[in-house]
Order: C-alpha cells, then sequence, then structure tokens
C-alpha cells in the first residue's frame, strides 16, 4: 500500500471538520530567518521553539541550505527536511497531526502548495493557514471588531495589513526587514545602505497606500488608534521610535514580538470553531 502525500491547505474558518480536534496540534511559522513552532503540553501549558530556518542537503551533502527567501518556500524540499528533524520528534507515532500555518499576506495557491509539500512527510490530518498578521493580532488580544493596523516587521519581510471584523482587508509587502538594515538600499537607487530611517519610511509609504486605496474611514481610523508592531523589528528601539515619527502616531509592540505570530497561530488552533478572526474562505491546494 502506498501513501498518498497530497496534503489539503486551506485558509481557517469556522465549520472546519473539527474531528482533528483529538489529533495532536502543532503551530507553525517557517520564516525567512527563524522556525518557530508551538505544540501543546498539559492543560493550559504549551511550548515554543525557536530555531534558525536552515537544513541541510541530503545524505553526503554537508552544505547549509536556507529554504525559505522573503516569506516564501524557495526550496520545499530542504524546508521537508528541517521541518520533520524538528517536528517528527514530538508527533506520536501513527497519529495525524492538525497543523495551523501562520503565513505572509497573500500567501497564494503557490505557497500554499510549497508549504504542503515540505509538511507532507508528516502525514497531517489537516493542514490550516492563517495569515501572519491575524495572527499576530490575535496573539496580542486584540480588539478586533474594530479597523486595525498590523506591522510584521520580520528579518527579510514587512508586511503592512488593515484589519476590519478580524479579517485582512488590504495589505502591502516590502520585501525589506532587519536583516537588510545597512545593506543597499534598491529602493533608493542604490544610494546608500538601508537604514531604520529608510525603513520606516518604507512603512510610512506602504500606510499612505492603504489611506488612499481603502474606502471610507476604517485605515484612518485604525492610524488614529495606532499600529500594532510585531516580528523581530519590534524588538529595535530605533525601529519602533523611526516608525512612530513617520506615522505621528502611537506605536504599540506585542508582547514577545518576535514569537508573535506562532503564538496567535496556537491560539487559533485552541479556538478555531469560535474566533471571528477565523472566518475565511477555504482554498484547497493538492500539490503534486
Amino acid at each position: 500500500m502506498t501513501y498518498d502525500a497530497r496534503v489539503r491547505v486551506t485558509t481557517a474558518r469556522r465549520g472546519t471538520a473539527w474531528r482533528a480536534l483529538r489529533s495532536p496540534g502543532i503551530a507553525l511559522d517557517l520564516g525567512s530567518a527563524r522556525t518557530r513552532v508551538w505544540t501543546r503540553g498539559g492543560p493550559g501549558a504549551h511550548t515554543v521553539l525557536d530555531v534558525p530556518t536552515v537544513s541541510f542537503g541530503p545524505a553526503g551533502d554537508t552544505g547549509v541550505l536556507r529554504p525559505v527567501a522573503r516569506g516564501a518556500v524557495v526550496d520545499p524540499e530542504g524546508a521537508a527536511r528541517l521541518l520533520t528533524r524538528l517536528l517528527a520528534p514530538r508527533v506520536p507515532r501513527y497519529a495525524r497531526p492538525v497543523i495551523v500555518c501562520a503565513t505572509p499576506v497573500p500567501g497564494g495557491p503557490e505557497h500554499r502548495a510549497a508549504l504542503a509539500a515540505a509538511l507532507a512527510g508528516l502525514r497531517p490530518r489537516t493542514v490550516l493557514a492563517i495569515d501572519a498578521v491575524r495572527a499576530l493580532a490575535l496573539a496580542a488580544g486584540a480588539d478586533l471588531s474594530r479597523p486595525l493596523l498590523v506591522v510584521d516587521l520580520g528579518a527579510q519581510l514587512t508586511e503592512v495589513a488593515l484589519l476590519h471584523g478580524g479579517v485582512v482587508t488590504a495589505a502591502r509587502r516590502i520585501e525589506r526587514g532587519t536583516a537588510d538594515l545597512g545593506t543597499a538600499d534598491l529602493g533608493a537607487g542604490g544610494d546608500g545602505g538601508l537604514t531604520a530611517g529608510r525603513l520606516a519610511a518604507r512603512v510610512g509609504e506602504a500606510v499612505a497606500d492603504l489611506l488612499r486605496d481603502e474606502p471610507g474611514h476604517r485605515a484612518a481610523e485604525a492610524l488614529g488608534r495606532g499600529p500594532l508592531l510585531g516580528g523581530g523589528g519590534a524588538l529595535r528601539a530605533e525601529l519602533v521610535y523611526r516608525l512612530a515619527r513617520q506615522l505621528d502616531t502611537s506605536v504599540h509592540p506585542v508582547p514577545r514580538p518576535h514569537t508573535a505570530a506562532v503564538r496567535g497561530a496556537g491560539e487559533a488552533l485552541l479556538s478555531a470553531r469560535r474566533h471571528p478572526a477565523l472566518a475565511a474562505p477555504v482554498t484547497p491546494v493538492h500539490p503534486t
């Protein structure tokens, strides 16, 4: 008998067949620089693992590989080796886990297909994708009934998103992050390195785009509340200061911002039936 390794990846929603709730639960944030894994321990307890997003080649190959770049899985086989090494010891034999993944906005079918291929070796019962910016808001315990601006400032990718009713209504991607500070700023025509001020200016431009393009006053209301700031960039005082100056509003770093997305994905795993932020359309993907 052969196992069909195709894995369905969907966006999280109410009404999913949660017979899977009896299965082991894992939340995952497969980032460009770091991979974070949330697993449930005893009642009310959980563990967060935080490791570099690196893999090694097949047997005999000692090279170090980076299977994720700018938030996208560029090497599914390398990502599969990383995730199998990291997660397989935490899944009981013959169990089929439920996995909730925090993914960039927009992840798109290609990203979800690559993610599904990377996770197929774990034989998951279900894989659900939740927007990382939405997961970040869940971890912060934000009021999702009101418009909310979220900035996820990672190592290689920065996302700016507007949420309303717990759903992402508009988003912008900046393919730069904290790992690029001091390197050539391509957005400035290569004129000097990327500084905290220039990165904050890029975020300001993305917010201005949202204000222009989003109908009504939701974006302005969200900006008035002040954006939530997550990702490793929220740990850099200069970036937080520059961003507040650029946006002319208060900025609210979430607690433990570097692990906020995976903790929010863990919250989604535990409350998939009842949380309004999970009421999104389902898009099944079957990688070949």
